[in-house]
C-alpha cells in the first residue's frame, strides 16, 4: 500500500522526520512534530490518518485536519487524493460556497480539512456529524496562534468527543502548548535544527532612504532581472503600494496576501508556480505552507518583527541545495538585532533594464474535473488543434470548475484564434488568457 502511495506520489522513499513521525503515531499516543517548511510534514502525518481510517466507517468524517490558510487546506486536499486511497476527502474554507461544502456532507468524507473559522460554522449549524472523529491533526498550529484562531479551535476540539490521537505540526518550537488543543503527554519529534540558514543563502544588504525606499527596489529588482524572485512587505497597503509602481513601470507581477478574494489568491501562485510571473509581492501569508517552486531570490522590502519570521521568508529559497540570495532593504533608522553586522552591501550604482515578461504566459479554460476534463484532454486539444508542440506546453493545473495551463507567450495569439470554436468532451468551452 505504502510502495504504490509514494509511486502517486512521484516518492522514491520517506524521509528522516516522516518515518519517525509514523513510528511515532503507531503507539497511538499525542505527536508533537517541530520541523521546518518544505520538510514534508503534510506526509507525516496524512500517512498516519491513513493507517486510522476504519473502511466500514464511510459513513461518517474520521479524521479532522486544521490548518490556518484556505492555500494549506487546497494543498492537503490535493495530496490525499493524488494518494489514491479510495477514502473520500473534503475541504471547507472561507470563501468557498457554504452551500458546496453543505453538500459535500451528505455524503460525508473520511477526512475533513479546514480553516478553524469554517470548520466551526459547520459545526455550530450541525452541518456534519462529528461524533466519529477519533484523529485530529492541527497543521501549521503557531500561525493558526498567530491568525488568532484559538477560540474557534478551541470551541472545534470541546465538540470532539470520540478523539484518540492528537498530531500538532509547528515549524516554531514552542515554550509550552495551549491546554485547549487536549494535548497532555505526548511524543516530541523536533527537526528544527534544519530550519538554520543554510550555506547556500546568500545575503546582501540594500542601504537606502525611507524616501528613497521604493525606487531603490525598482533599481534592485531590474538589477536581478528575470530570475524567480519573492518580494516580502508586513502589511498588505505596502503589497498593494509596490504594485502600483510596478504597474506603472509596466513590469509583468502578480500580489499575494489575505484581503484577496480566494480565486485571485490561487491564480496568483499557479502564475508564480508555471513561471508566467517571475516576481510575486506578498506578505507573510507566503512564507511557509504553501506550493510554490523554488526561488532564486528572496527580497525583505520590510523586514519581519522576528528571527523566527525572517528565517521562514528566506526558508523559500536555497532549499535541496540550490543557491539562492536573500536582499534585505534597510533604511538608515531601520535596527533589527537578529542581523549579523557583517552583511554584504549590494551595490546599485549603474543602469539596469527593466526585466522582460516571461516566456510563457497562462491561458483559463473553462472546464475542469466536474467536466471530467483531465490533462491529457488539454494537452491533446494544445497540439492537434492548437497548432503546438510539446516544447511550447508547460504546467497544466485543472481544477473542479476550470484549467489553466501555460504555454509559449508567442503563441497565444495564434493558439486562441485556432481554438475559437473547439470542444473538449463535446462541449465547446470558453478559453482566455488568464488575468
Amino acid at each position: 500500500m505504502l510502495e504504490k502511495i509514494l509511486e502517486k506520489l512521484k516518492i522514491t522513499t520517506l524521509n528522516d522526520m516522516q518515518l519517525a513521525s509514523i513510528s511515532a503515531a503507531k503507539k497511538s499516543q499525542d505527536v508533537v512534530l517541530l520541523a521546518p517548511t518544505g520538510s514534508g510534514k503534510t506526509l507525516a502525518f496524512l500517512l498516519p490518518v491513513l493507517n486510522n481510517l476504519e473502511r466500514h466507517e464511510k459513513e461518517r468524517v474520521q479524521a479532522l485536519i486544521l490548518v490556518p490558510s484556505r492555500e494549506l487546506a487546497l494543498q492537503i486536499e490535493q495530496v490525499f487524493k493524488q494518494m489514491s486511497t479510495g477514502f473520500k476527502v473534503n475541504c471547507c474554507y472561507g470563501g468557498h460556497p457554504v452551500k458546496t461544502e453543505r453538500n459535500n456532507f451528505e455524503q460525508p468524507p473520511a477526512v475533513l480539512v479546514g480553516t478553524p473559522g469554517r470548520i466551526a460554522y459547520h459545526l455550530r449549524h450541525e452541518n456534519f456529524d462529528e461524533s466519529g472523529i477519533t484523529m485530529l491533526v492541527l497543521d501549521e498550529f503557531d500561525k493558526a496562534l498567530e491568525f488568532g484562531f484559538q477560540e474557534d479551535m478551541s470551541y472545534i476540539i470541546k465538540k470532539l468527543l470520540s478523539l484518540k490521537q492528537r498530531i500538532l505540526t509547528s515549524a516554531t518550537a514552542m515554550n509550552e502548548i495551549p491546554e485547549f488543543t487536549g494535548i497532555g503527554k505526548s511524543v516530541e519529534i523536533d527537526f528544527l535544527k534544519d530550519i538554520k540558514v543554510t550555506p547556500n543563502l546568500k545575503l546582501k544588504k540594500v542601504l537606502t532612504t525611507a524616501e528613497d525606499k521604493l525606487d531603490t527596489l525598482f533599481q534592485l529588482i531590474c538589477k536581478i532581472g528575470d530570475k524567480r524572485t519573492l518580494i516580502f512587505c508586513n502589511h498588505r497597503e505596502t503589497v498593494d503600494r509596490i504594485s502600483d509602481l510596478l504597474i506603472d513601470k509596466d513590469l509583468a507581477h502578480d500580489i499575494f496576501h489575505g484581503g484577496m478574494e480566494q480565486d485571485e489568491r490561487e491564480r496568483a501562485l499557479l502564475k508564480f508556480r508555471n513561471g508566467s510571473i517571475k516576481i510575486l509581492i506578498t506578505t507573510d501569508l507566503a512564507s511557509r505552507g504553501l506550493d510554490i517552486p523554488e526561488v532564486e531570490c528572496i527580497i525583505h522590502y520590510q523586514l519581519p518583527y522576528t528571527e523566527d519570521a525572517f528565517l521562514h521568508r528566506n526558508g523559500r529559497t536555497a532549499r535541496m541545495n540550490a543557491k539562492g540570495t536573500a536582499y534585505l532593504v534597510i533604511a538608515d533608522e531601520e535596527k533589527y538585532p537578529f542581523l549579523k553586522a557583517d552583511i554584504e552591501t549590494e551595490n546599485l550604482k549603474g543602469n539596469f533594464k527593466i526585466p522582460v515578461d516571461s516566456e510563457w504566459q497562462t491561458l483559463y479554460i473553462a472546464a475542469g474535473k466536474k467536466d471530467k476534463v483531465n490533462k491529457i484532454d488539454i494537452v491533446g486539444l494544445l497540439l492537434k488543434k492548437g497548432g503546438l508542440q510539446k516544447e511550447d506546453v508547460g504546467l497544466i493545473e485543472v481544477k473542479d470548475q476550470s484549467s489553466y495551463v501555460a504555454i509559449k507567450r508567442k503563441m497565444v495569439k495564434k493558439v486562441l484564434a485556432a481554438l475559437d470554436n473547439e470542444r473538449i468532451k463535446n462541449k465547446k468551452i470558453k478559453i482566455e488568457i488568464a488575468m
